[in-house]
């Protein structure tokens, strides 16, 4: 399985924030999106995951039933945690295995491997913010998709937690999975290759 993206442009309003973007992402590697504030970072992730259209070129997961649209192939996790502060940890990751399918980790055994064992009957409104970025990471592992896209993903986690979770990043990297992620902090998520955005910026017009 591998991603390809071949001439992505994308607009925001009267805006270009990138365009003429190729790259190929072979299994077992991870991308490392890095790039200014406003360079589209999080606009790309969200092309790639099928929630907005690209202004030109074309992305597909090659070796996926549906080469084209490959949403069910994807893990999104974005800036919002997407919790219901009303359930509990446990109901809370019990709802997003039962409907994203493909069952993976238990429930407790994902709450364990994010540090979050014995807080699993805990309401999610009582959580810190590293808690609840915690209990969304732990969403990667209780359904098995091969390619995750992850904006940010170390937001509010403290250095345990951080490596914590490179661990389970590069465990799913070198079973043959794929990790698209935005960032401005360092990751060490095992093979990667680098894409900064900044360089696909449309070219300024030559002042006269």
């Amino acid at each position: 399985m591998r991603l390809v993206a071949e001439g992505l442009a994308c607009r925001r309003g009267a805006r270009q924030l990138f365009e003429r973007l190729d790259f190929t992402l072979e299994a077992g590697r991870a991308l490392i999106v890095t790039g200014p504030n406003g360079t589209g970072k999080s606009s790309l992730l969200r092309l790639l995951a099928g929630l907005a259209a690209p202004s030109a070129g074309k992305v597909r997961l090659e070796g996926a039933p549906e080469p084209e649209d490959f949403a069910e192939e994807v893990h999104y996790l974005g800036h919002l945690d997407a919790h219901k502060a009303a359930l509990s940890a446990e109901e809370s990751l019990a709802f997003w295995r039962a409907m994203l399918g493909r069952p993976a980790f238990a429930v407790d055994e994902a709450l364990e491997a994010v540090g979050l064992g014995g807080l699993g009957r805990l309401p999610v409104a009582v959580l810190s913010a590293g808690q609840k970025r915690r209990l969304a990471l732990a969403r990667l592992l209780v359904s098995a998709r091969p390619l995750w896209l992850l904006d940010e993903p170390t937001t509010a986690l403290d250095v345990s937690a951080q490596a914590r979770f490179g661990a389970l990043a590069r465990a799913h990297v070198e079973k043959g999975g794929l990790i698209v992620a935005a960032t401005h902090a360092p990751l060490d998520f095992g093979p990667s290759q680098a894409l900064d955005l900044d360089a696909w910026r449309p070219a300024r017009p030559v002042a006269a």
